[in-house]
Order: structure tokens, then C-alpha cells, then sequence
């Protein structure tokens, strides 16, 4: 629903660039941003393996114009988006190196560049006044069973950064630091340069915690959704990786990230994406209730619940405010919604 009646930072109908476009979150805040009325032009890293973006996924949008797709091959190569920031209004920075190679070497360097590069792009565009760049909850908190604490404006994860860049062996189980690692490294690099540079346009980040809910095309099962329908087949292999976390649903992720580029009050903030806490033994429960014929796997031992907190003041505002929501999602309708979507 568009809320034509609320001022906007960028005029509807303006164009915004999506970094990344392929992926889980970021197809969202696509759909979210046509929703308001917006053109979108996507990022991605070959045209030819993202037609189904233009032939499926947005077809109508394609043919009307508001929709496409440039190809940048390498997010952190010098200048890989002078040609795709001309013209736009604002920037959503969704895409990141999300393959879980343990190697810091591998990603930590490359994820920032991307973003510092992309950033000063952008400074040399006149026509960009809003950027909004997604990190995550582990830029500020270790994302384990047990964690406790009250994450602020300057909480940072420094831990996983120390992790990442402990001495070899990289083995496979280095990964997950080694990601969160480069979301800590890329948000400090952002606020960095909005102080040191003091481009002309507005920064925001949000900083999603476990994201569940719909999947828009196969290849989003490889992330944290994809866990749940895992574990609906039987699949546990998953589910050790993470007992327990603190759930987001993705569409209220995509309001948020449209919210941080259309609201003229928000400016320079961190907004946490945290709905509450959960553990898998909550989304058995919630497949019981979905179907009480289907077999599901037995309750796991129960994990130590993550009780950190952040304050959700800003988000919760910006639901209410651009999708007349009150509160998060339940965990219920990100789980239903998520197998829907799987089926």
C-alpha cells in the first residue's frame, strides 16, 4: 500500500539503485520500493543467471519500466559502480560476500572495499540524497546461545574481528565469524566515511537479525529460511549451527530499508532489526500447529536463549509509520510464510 499521504525524502517515481538484487532480503526491498512507487534498477553479477528477475519475478515491472538489471561482476573493483549510480535517487547496499569462505583474506577486504567504493561513487552523484546499507546484528553482538547485554549506538562486535584474523588454518567452521567479521569492518568503514567525507546525502543502516519469511526464487533456501523448511523434510543438519537466535521477519526488513531511505527524520541512524528471541524447538511447535499429521523430528535440548537487547524505539516507528504495522511479525506468520513459500 502506498502511504501517498507521508512526505518522502526522494520524489515517487524516482529511480533507487539495489546492490545485489538476487538475493533474499534484497528482492524484498524491491518489492517494497515498487509498492511505494519507485523504479528500481538491481545490481547483479551476471545478467544471464538473473533473467528471472525480468522474466518472473518482476516481468510486469520489467515491461513497464520500472524494473532493470545492470551487471557488476566484482563489488569490490575500483569504480564497478560509476555506471550504475547515474541517475539515481538513493542507494539500498544489500549485496555482500555471503559464501561462508573461512579465508578472512578472502572476504573481509573485499566487503569493505565494496562499500567504500560504492560510497564514493555516490559522493560524486549529484542526484543520490539517500543511502541505506544492510549489515547485521553481529556487527554489534556475538550471535550465540548465552549472549547477554544491551547493544548501543557503539557496541561493536570486536570479538569476530579478533576471530577472523586468528592465524590458519581457515577449516569451514571459521566461516560464520569470518562474515560477521566483514559486516563489523564494512558498517565501521561506512561511519567512517559519512565523518570523515560528509557526503551530501543521508546515511542509514539496518541490521537484520535471523531473517525468515517468504522466499522469492530457489536459490534464497541457501539462507537462514531455507533452515526451515530443512527441518520441516527432517534435515537437522542446520539447526546445530544456530540452537537458538532472534528472529526478523524479511518483510519487515525490506520496510525498514525503504523507511531508512524515505523518512525525512530518519538520518544517520542503527536500526536493529531484532523481532525476539527464538530457538528450534518454537518452530517445531509451530509445525505441530501447521499440520498435526506431519511427522516432525523430536524437541532439541533446550539452548541458552540470547537475552541481549537494542533498542527498537526507531524501527518500531518506522513500521507503524510506512506499513501501518503495529509491532514485528509474529515468528508463527514468518514460519507459515516461509514454507508457503518452499511448497
Amino acid at each position: 500500500m502506498i502511504m501517498a499521504e507521508l512526505a518522502t525524502a526522494i520524489p515517487r517515481g524516482s529511480l533507487v539503485l539495489i546492490t545485489g538484487l538476487t538475493g533474499y532480503i534484497a528482492t524484498h526491498v524491491a518489492q517494497e520500493f515498487l509498492r511505494q512507487g519507485y523504479k528500481v534498477r538491481g545490481t547483479v553479477r551476471d545478467i544471464s543467471k538473473a533473467s528471472w528477475l525480468t522474466d518472473d519475478l518482476f516481468s510486469a515491472e520489467h515491461a513497464a519500466g520500472k524494473v532493470e538489471l545492470i551487471q557488476v561482476p566484482d563489488l569490490g573493483a575500483p569504480h564497478a559502480f560509476d555506471d550504475a549510480i547515474k541517475g539515481v535517487a538513493a542507494i539500498a547496499h544489500v549485496a555482500t560476500v555471503s559464501n561462508l569462505d573461512p579465508d578472512p583474506n578472502q572476504v573481509i577486504p573485499q566487503t569493505v572495499s565494496g562499500i567504500v567504493s560504492l560510497l564514493r561513487a555516490a559522493a560524486t552523484e549529484p542526484s543520490i540524497k539517500r543511502v541505506v546499507f544492510t549489515s547485521s546484528a553481529g556487527s554489534a553482538m556475538m550471535p550465540i546461545p548465552g549472549a547477554s547485554g544491551h547493544v548501543g549506538r557503539d557496541t561493536w562486535n570486536d570479538a569476530a574481528v579478533q576471530a577472523a584474523w586468528a592465524p590458519p588454518p581457515y577449516d569451514a567452521s571459521r566461516g560464520m565469524v569470518t562474515y560477521i567479521a566483514s559486516k563489523v569492518e564494512a558498517e565501521k568503514a561506512v561511519w567512517k566515511f559519512i565523518q570523515e567525507e560528509k557526503p551530501g546525502f543521508v546515511t542509514n543502516v539496518v541490521s537484520p537479525f535471523t531473517t525468515l519469511g517468504a522466499m522469492l526464487h530457489p536459490s534464497h533456501a541457501r539462507g537462514t529460511a531455507g533452515w526451515v523448511s530443512a527441518l520441516w523434510k527432517g534435515d537437522t543438519t542446520f539447526a546445530g549451527l544456530m540452537p537458538s537466535s532472534i528472529y526478523v521477519n524479511v518483510k519487515d526488513v525490506a520496510v525498514l530499508h525503504v523507511a531508512a531511505v524515505l523518512d525525512e527524520d530518519t538520518k544517520e541512524e542503527r536500526i536493529q532489526a531484532w523481532a525476539t528471541p527464538f530457538n528450534w524447538n518454537d518452530v517445531l511447535a509451530i509445525f505441530r500447529r501447521i499440520d498435526s499429521t506431519h511427522k516432525v523430528v523430536d524437541d532439541f535440548p533446550v539452548p541458552a536463549a540470547i537475552s541481549t537487547t537494542a533498542d527498537d524505539r526507531v524501527p518500531l516507528k518506522l513500521l507503524k509509520k510506512w506499513a501501518k504495522q503495529d509491532g514485528w511479525k509474529s515468528l508463527e506468520d514468518s514460519i507459515r510464510e516461509t514454507l508457503n513459500s518452499s511448497s
